[in-house]
This record gives structure tokens, sequence and C-alpha cells, in this order.
């Protein structure tokens, strides 16, 4: 029941999706006054400054990048595509009035909030080392800096604090959201009877002459698009890993130049009590801190069973210490201090190490445990290496092979066949049109192909192949047309039995409906008028009728029953029905309905005013620019 209530929220008039991705994903750490066009192609501008398009194609990349990482079996290529690139262009149009409306309202982040912030929220874990400094291992991974990162996340929440009063205050009042929910849920009880057409097609046998005439009344219905048939050759990285062979002894060396990729990463898992001192202490508080260790380190080695409880009781880093010390598993390069590291790597398991000493205090350390560090055998990887090496060649061929390919066919225009024999490549063959056709892949799903081939009268005329036209990256295609349609419209003899299945259908309708329309005059006539089936309706539950006749019912005004209606179900047939009862909303959780309620009038609420600052902040997205940026690979 509360999925549907969030399913349905148009009914209500909310707008539930606000396209308001991180910063994270998009900005880098670009500060607002930075946003300059630099002579780039503008696709979209906020407040005078520019999106270029090479900023749109790093968000997109971004985008996918972050997508594939959380759906790994999925192909990417269903995030890239000019739906999911428009909508990537509106977020970051999106970012930039939230960037530049804290500019103008001099919202800013103090320290402590953000060091709060950073130690705090669940969502910065990753980032988190246990004592609550920068993972800078992590950092380093995405090829940051501790100051890019503090840039970042001080953007972040200036953002966030745009629109955070919107958000927050956003809510319904109780009465409000009950009588939205009563109207939303209400149930209607119906008797009806539907008139299918196609059991009326039985009925209708067309003559020559209404076949000619439908068939002249709708020509335009019969049209047959351009297109032409054409063969085509793509050179990409496969076709050129192709002709590439390796030695054994190519694989061997590769593997022992390479060692360290087969290798599993050596982690540890350890715990540690901490005795904290500040750095600034003086000497006679860093001395009783260091006996109270000492202390704590001669009880642990007598017990080291009890390393555990100590660490709860003793340690004073709050994050592990609920944890009996423990600091889970880390590799080289994660941990916060490089002595403790240290320690930590040169520890056997079970064994107590000694006193260290770091920026943060004194630590007690015991080794749990060791994993990692093996090499895989040649042979596991043999596979890996074969398509890693052969890829590697193919891209060092790319550059000379791509301008083979591109002055071959331009230079022996009459024919692929000089470039198929120079490359080894495959001759492929299809039937297009100027747009790519549903569920096109590869060459054929490429608008600047499809361009080259209509685009050019030499071209479609098959006189000439097309150039090289890039159609992704490291991938090149061209074409030749060997045979050309203009658009025109069918002749009636190729189209007879399609015709002659509308005229049936047109008339098999208008059959149903004018039964329906007898049987709903009687219905209107007198409410005892027998229908034969009954349904009780809401929103949630259609019975598996059509929509149309859902919609009809539930929106009737039905304070004076009983209530006839007929549905025009259009070449379907017709529907007559009649409500007979109004019933309540079947009951839910209504606190966790009007939550959900009062949400998504937050968030239409918080829609409104991104709205409203689009406008103020004059936020413009160039249709042509976007339009011809679309029409090519991204960048």
């Amino acid at each position: 029941m509360l999925e549907f209530i969030r399913s349905h929220t148009k009914l209500l008039q909310l707008v539930l999706v606000l396209l308001v991705f991180p910063s994270f994903v998009f900005f880098g750490i670009q500060g607002y006054s930075r946003f300059t066009e630099g002579g780039a192609t503008t696709v979209a501008t906020v407040d005078g400054r520019a999106i270029t398009r090479a900023e749109w194609d790093q968000a997109q990349q971004r985008q996918v990048e972050r997508l594939r990482q959380q759906f790994p079996n999925v192909d990417v290529k269903l995030f890239d595509n000019p739906a999911t690139r428009r909508e990537t262009l509106q977020a970051l149009v999106n970012e930039r009035v939230l960037l530049a409306a804290a500019h103008h309202e001099r919202l800013t982040v103090g320290d402590e909030r953000l060091r709060r912030l950073f130690v705090d929220e669940p969502q910065f874990a990753p980032f988190r080392n246990p004592d609550g400094t920068v993972n800078q291992a992590v950092l380093q991974a995405q090829g940051m800096t501790s100051e890019m990162f503090v840039a970042q996340l001080r953007q972040e929440l200036a953002m966030q604090q745009v629109l955070g009063g919107v958000q927050q205050s956003g809510f319904a009042t109780a009465a409000v959201a009950s009588s939205a929910l009563d109207a939303l849920l209400q149930r209607r009880t119906i008797a009806y009877q539907r008139f299918d057409a196609k059991n009326y097609a039985a009925k209708v046998t067309p003559t020559d002459a209404e076949v000619d005439a439908y068939y002249k009344a709708h020509e335009s219905e019969f049209a047959a698009p351009e297109q032409a048939t054409i063969d085509y050759v793509v050179l990409d990285l496969d076709a050129l890993k192709k002709g590439i062979t390796l030695s054994d002894k190519d694989l061997r060396d590769y593997y022992e130049q390479n060692k360290t990729r087969y290798t599993v990463p050596e982690e540890r898992h350890a715990r540690h009590i901490l005795i904290a001192v500040d750095k600034d202490a003086s000497a006679e508080v860093r001395a009783k801190a260091k006996a109270r260790a000492e202390a704590l380190l001669a009880q642990v080695r007598k017990a080291p069973g009890s390393f555990a409880e100590l660490a709860k009781k003793n340690s004073d880093d709050s994050g592990s210490a609920p944890l009996g010390g423990d600091l889970d598993w880390t590799a080289r390069g994660g941990m916060a201090s490089k002595a403790l590291e240290d320690e930590v790597f040169a520890l056997k398991p079970g064994e107590i190490g000694p006193l260290v000493e770091s920026e943060f205090g004194y630590h007690i350390l015991q080794l749990e445990g060791v994993r990692g560090g093996q090499t895989k055998p040649f042979d596991e990887v043999r596979a890996s290496i074969v398509e890693e090496v052969t890829r590697q060649q193919a891209e060092k061929k790319w550059p000379e092979a791509a301008e083979q390919f591109g002055n071959t066919v331009y230079e022996q225009p009459d024919s692929l066949q000089p470039v198929i024999d120079k490359l080894k490549l495959q001759r492929r063959s299809a039937t297009v049109q100027r747009q790519p056709a549903p569920g096109a892949s590869g060459a054929l799903a490429s608008p600047k192909l499809l361009a080259a081939i209509f685009g050019n009268d030499k071209v479609r005329d098959g006189k000439n192949n097309t150039d090289a036209v890039e159609v992704g990256p490291h991938q090149l295609a061209a074409a030749h047309v060997t045979k050309y349609l203009p658009a025109h419209t069918l002749a009636l003899a190729e189209v007879r039995d399609r015709v002659r299945a509308r005229v049936v259908a047109t008339r098999a309708a208008e059959l149903a409906r004018k039964d329906g329309e007898a049987l709903l005059a009687k219905v209107k006539a007198s409410s005892a008028t027998e229908l034969p089936d009954k349904a009780t309706l809401s929103r949630q539950q259609r019975q598996n009728l059509p929509a149309a006749v859902v919609d009809a019912v539930l929106r009737a005004d039905a304070t004076k029953l009983p209530v006839p209606l007929g549905v025009d179900l259009g070449d379907q047939g017709y529907l007559v029905a009649r409500i007979d009862a109004v019933l309540p909303r079947e009951s839910l959780d209504d606190a966790a309905a009007r939550a959900q309620y009062s949400q998504a009038w937050s968030a239409a609420e918080t829609q409104a005013y991104l709205d409203a600052l689009r406008q103020r902040y004059k936020a413009e997205v160039r249709n042509d620019a976007v339009a011809a940026a679309i029409a090519e690979p991204t960048r």
C-alpha cells in the first residue's frame, strides 16, 4: 500500500524527482569564479557563466563510472545514451544554480562544522581512519589530496544549505494528508459489460471499394521511409587484435615484469589500545601517559585473551574501543600513522608488540591475523595476460591503422574491398534509415555514420564510400550504399492486406461502440438494467480493466448513486459501467502514509524552489549545441 502511494504522487500533483546529484560526481574542486567558457563549446549557461561540452562529457563519464561500480554486471552502454546524457546535463545545470545561489547568498561552512560532519556522518566512513583522520590511501586512489577533499566537502555543504531550509520546512498537516489519501485510495463498486471490438470482426466483410476508399483517405499512413541498403566495415581494437600473435615467452616476460599486479595485497587484522596524548603536552603529562600504557601492556602480555576487554575499558580511541580495539583488515598505506603501520606489519599472528609512540599517543598492538600476499601462478592468469597484452599492442597499432583506414576509403572511394583487404576487416550488410533503429548498436547506432550515408548525393547514389567516421572510442566505420530508396507511398497492392485489416478493425470498433451506447441508454433509463460483471476498483486495484475505465470510474461525480457511464476504448471497443457504491480506503499505517505524503510535499516544494532559482540565475540550455553534441560520441 505504501509503495503504491510512492508510485502515484502525480495524482497528488507533486513532483517527486529532484535531479540534484552530489557535487562529488560532477564538480571536482572548481570554485564558482572558475567557471569560464575558455573558447570551448557552450551547452548551457547559469548566471552568465558557461557549462562547456568538455565539462558535460566529464560529468557523464563520472556518472557512468559511478553507475558501473554500483551495477558491475550491467552493460555500461545502457548508462551512456542520449537520454541519460541529457539528464546529466540537467543535473549539472542544477548544481551550478545551487553553487550560484550559495555564492550570492554568501553561504559558508565553518571548520568546526566541517570536522564534526566528517567524523560523525556514516557516508564519510570510507574516507576516515579509525582515529577520525582522513584516509590518505583512499584519497590517493581517487587522485585527490586532503585539501581537494576538504574543498569539495565545503562546497557540497554550502550548496546543501541553499535547499536545506525548504526541505526541512516542507510538511503537510494531518488533515490535508488524510484528505488526499482518502481521495487517492477511495474504492468504488461497479457493474459493467464490455463490448470487445475483436468479437465483431467476423461480422465485417469489407468490399474492394471500401478498401480502396480507406487507402486513399489514409495514404500517409502507408508511407515507406527513406532507406538504404549498405555494406559497411568497422575498424576497432577487436579487429586489430585478430592479427596479433603472442609467443609464450612474450606472455611470461610480461608476467615477470608485472608480478605485483597478480599478487593479492597483504592485509593485516589488528587490535590496539590507545592512550592518547596531545602532541603539545608537557614532558610530565607524556610520562604519565606512557607509564599507564606500559602498565596496560604488561597486563595484556600476562593475559593476551583479555586484550579486547581491556581495550573497551581503557582505550581513548572512541571509534575502536567499543569494538575491543578492533582496527579491521588494512593494507599497506591504509593506517593513519606510519609508525603504527610498520609495527602491525612486523608482528606475527597472535603476537603483542612493544609500545608504539605516534602523533596520537601510545599504542598497544595485538595482531589477529594475516591474509593475502600470495602471487597467482602464471597458468592461472595466462588468459588475462593474453587479453591485456593483445589490447596494448592493438592500441599501439591503432594510430597507424586508423590513418590507413581513413586514407584507403577516401582514395579508393568506389568500393570497400581495398580497405577490407589491407586491414583484414569483415564486410557487413544492413538496411538503415536516417535515424538509428530502436535497439541498434555499434556503428549502426551512430547518427554521424547515418548522416554521412544520407547527406551526400554521391554516397547515397552508391558512387562513393563515406569518409571514415568515428562511431566510438577506438572505433571507425565506413559504408557504401548498394541500394537506395527515397521515401515513398507504398502501392495498394503491396499493403492491401494491411488496409483490409484496418477497415475490419475500424468497422468492428464502430459496431462495438454502437451496441455499447445502446446499452448505456438502457442503463440510464433504468438502474435495474442487468450488467453481468462486477468489480471493486481503486487506483491500487485495477482488476485487469483498462486504465481509461479505472480513470473514468474514479473521476466520475458519485455524490448521487447509481452513476451510469460509458467508456470509449477506441479500436478496442466500448465499456458500459454503473457505479453502485463508494467505499472508504482500506486500512493502512496512517502515520507512515502521512510521513510519505509529507516527504512528497517537501520534495515538491524543493523542486519548485529549485525551478525558481533556475529562473533567477538565468539557467539556459542551448538545445542546438546539445543536439549536435549528442550526435557525436562522448569525448
